[in-house]
């Protein structure tokens, strides 16, 4: 596998990128991708001594599928043909997160779910783009955008004590499947990077605070 491959392709029929207009049954199945987490972050990233859960990101109808987006327009969405994300976007988003958290090795536990542990914050994030966009120059391989914003939720007082937003556009080297899913892992890596040091690093999160 070629080294800037990084998603993972999860079967084997072949993915041919076009609107979504195949009649269930018809055609090929559909090939799918998942992304792969980040595992290089800063140097002087800070250690903290407390406990998160990663919530499940909010995306509206649109990007809540496990169907891959692309626009054509500002104001359309449609779908690729025959490829399909691994799960619901929101949910594989939610568990490289995860995945991401603990790669850091400067948290104590994180989990997507707070029975596994007794969580000190709460990160609540929004999807709000996650797509390639063929506008305004439908003749040039897609822009993949990926833009989150995220909440640090302290759990104690159900206080919101920071926020931020994040967006990475990546240019796919060509229109081909395969070349737009390595935009798309760039993209949602760079985000993914992003909101984890931040919330590494977010105001008065170095110490475990009291309950």
């Amino acid at each position: 596998m070629a080294s800037r491959r990084r998603f993972l392709l999860l079967a084997a029929a072949p993915a041919i990128a076009g609107c979504s207009g195949i009649l269930p049954g018809q055609g090929d199945p559909a090939q799918l991708y998942t992304l792969t987490p980040k595992n290089s972050f800063a140097a002087d990233l800070p250690r903290v001594a407390w406990q998160l859960v990663v919530e499940l990101p909010v995306a509206a109808a649109g990007l809540n599928t496990s169907r891959v987006a692309l626009q054509r327009t500002p104001v359309s969405l449609d779908y690729f043909a025959r490829a399909n994300w691994s799960d619901a976007a929101p949910a594989m988003l939610q568990t490289l997160l995860v995945e991401s958290f603990e790669n850091t090795g400067r948290i104590v536990a994180v989990s997507r779910e707070s029975v596994r542990l007794r969580p000190d914050y709460l990160l609540q994030t929004d999807l709000r783009e996650f797509a390639a966009e063929y506008f305004p120059d439908a003749t040039r391989p897609p822009l993949v955008r990926v833009r989150m914003t995220a909440k640090l939720v302290r759990v104690a007082d159900r206080a919101i004590i920071a926020s931020t937003s994040a967006e990475r556009a990546e240019r796919a080297k060509a229109d081909a499947m395969d070349a737009i899913m390595i935009a798309f892992d760039e993209a949602s890596g760079a985000v993914m990077r992003r909101i984890v040091e931040w919330t590494l690093r977010a105001p008065g999160t170095s110490a475990r605070p009291e309950r």
